[in-house]
């Protein structure tokens, strides 16, 4: 059994998870793990940009009103203004570390807008930033002589005091970890562990998430003993690309920044009816327009419409996307995008302080696995991003301060898979899967009702069950630890949103269709919980 031994381990290979190995001093032992290859993260598909006051006609305080807005009452704003306040700094950083940034005419990054921000704010990489983000944070981490980068590790479940009976707080002492090319189940202590996972979009049917977006921090975090909040607000992006072959790819948010149009097949632009704002107004409202009008008039799909403007700035503007959508026989200079709604946000998580602190001592949670309070009940276009880099720079403030009072942990127990065997049907896993996002999709979508989100339960309930049945008599694989994380999630998720009775931001349900006088976050105990079973 191999064991590692570092001073930070790092599970996730995404901004939030690279930014917390770089701003580490370089004296610590660190350790990074990327369930396939480095760039295997949410951040590299990011099409639209970093919010951050960088203009001197913008302000601290209107980032904050918008982030606030846009959050429906719900915002932490003390998590809010320490998140804006040092967003300059942060992207400072970021152009430091050599991230191409697009530049205006004076050679400063060009700044574009997106719905819900009142000034144009959003630093970008023409329409490609997580990749230029990703592509150049994982270029400064290989030259790192401390960090050691690990590619094709799972990580099982987060291996704390508690679970081994050791007396005093819970604490973390490292994990276990499945090396996918040996099948052999890794053990890493370290003096700190921080969960850089991402999201869980891939509970749903249709997502912009890249595959590996399967909830693993947030469900090894629960199992270890962490609280979670505000799992209900899950944010569906508005326009993916509607195509048999496209896999729900992302149409960004810049585009309707820069002026594109949402219309019905005959032509007819729908926003403004619903919002003032129109194509600029938050994302919730958008997505429950698009939802609302498809499922009027029966039709599959909407349609963003740029092709008023010039095709130079089109196709300088946003390259990929023409590109991409060539392969589909689509020119967006002349031709609208078939557009549909598709789960692109986990705006709850793990709670955490401003330090990005967990419930269990030494255990960070940083991104999107996290809930630090800033999206409230409706992220802000590009206010993720800003998210990981602020919150990893905390974490790593923290850790820095307390790293030399804090022991190396003792040896831990090997991973005991001396009563397991091979699986001899693989397809129980794939069903199971198939039929977790295809009800999570219909019954804890972008509209819900109590019925659904009984419904719902009730079908995850039997799965869990199934799934504990197959992991505790075979050998585990990828597929199988997602599948277990995802199917507990979606749980979380459900229950979550059965307590809110209330309609509030990304949370919509025909039962209780008003919004509350008094806001207030959904928060589960796993303790709590068990006792009421």
């Amino acid at each position: 059994m191999t064991d590692h031994v570092h001073d930070v381990l790092i599970i996730g290979s995404g901004a939030a998870g690279l930014t917390l190995a770089l701003k580490l001093n370089s004296s610590l032992r660190v350790a990074v793990l990327s369930k396939a290859e480095l760039t295997d993260a949410s951040t590299y598909y990011a099409q639209g940009g970093v919010a951050a006051v960088m203009d001197e006609t913008d302000s601290t305080g209107a980032h904050v009103a918008d982030t606030l807005v846009a959050g429906a009452g719900l915002c932490h704003e003390d998590a809010v203004r320490f998140t804006v306040e040092h967003g300059p700094d942060a992207m400072r950083w970021l152009i430091g570390q050599g991230v191409s940034f697009t530049l205006d005419a004076d050679e400063q990054p060009h700044l574009t807008r997106e719905g819900g921000h009142s000034h144009r704010r959003i630093l970008h990489a023409a329409d490609a930033t997580g990749r230029a983000i990703s592509t150049t944070l994982v270029a400064r981490v290989r030259e790192c002589a401390n960090v050691e980068l690990l590619e094709n590790r799972v990580a099982v479940d987060l291996i704390t005091s508690h679970k081994l009976g050791l007396p005093g707080e819970n604490r973390v002492l490292g994990a276990y970890v499945l090396h996918t090319a040996t099948g052999e189940v890794e053990v890493f202590r370290a003096k700190f562990v921080a969960v850089a996972t991402g999201g869980a979009s891939k509970a749903y049917l249709y997502t912009s998430n890249p595959d590996i977006a399967t909830g693993d921090g947030i469900a090894m975090a629960w199992r270890a003993g962490c609280r979670v909040a505000n799992l209900e607000f899950n944010q569906f992006h508005p326009t993916c690309l509607y195509h048999p072959q496209a896999k729900s790819y992302l149409i960004t948010e810049a585009m309707r920044g820069e002026g594109a149009y949402l219309r019905l097949p005959n032509g007819e632009r729908f926003m403004p009816r619903f919002d003032e704002r129109a194509e600029l107004a938050p994302r919730d409202i958008v997505a429950r327009a698009i939802d609302y009008e498809m499922k009027r008039l029966g039709i599959r799909c909407v349609y963003l419409d740029i092709t008023h403007k010039p095709a130079d700035f089109i196709t300088s503007h946003f390259p990929n996307i023409y590109q991409k959508c060539l392969e589909f026989g689509i020119d967006i200079t002349k031709d609208p995008i078939p557009v549909v709604p598709a789960a692109h946000f986990t705006c709850g998580g793990v709670m955490v302080d401003l330090h990005s602190r967990t419930d269990i001592a030494n255990l960070y949670a940083i991104g999107e696995t996290s809930f630090t309070g800033l999206h409230g009940a409706n992220r802000m276009a590009s206010n993720s991003l800003l998210e990981c880099f602020v919150f990893a720079m905390a974490a790593a403030t923290d850790i820095q301060e307390r790293v030399a009072t804090q022991p190396l942990p003792p040896a831990l127990p090997s991973w005991d898979a001396s009563k397991v065997r091979n699986p001899d049907e693989d397809v129980v896993i794939l069903h199971n899967w198939e039929e977790l996002r295809r009800f999570m999709w219909d019954y804890v979508g972008i509209v819900r009702t109590d019925k659904r989100l009984t419904r719902a339960l009730r079908r995850v309930e039997l799965l869990k069950s199934e799934i504990q049945e197959y992991y505790t008599h075979y050998f585990i694989s990828t597929n199988l630890i997602e599948l277990r994380n995802l199917v507990l999630v979606a749980e979380l998720i459900i229950r979550c949103a059965q307590q809110r009775k209330e309609s509030r931001g990304l949370h919509y349900t025909l039962d209780y269709p008003e919004t509350a006088a008094l806001a207030q976050d959904s928060i589960l105990d796993p303790e709590a919980l068990a006792q009421t079973r």
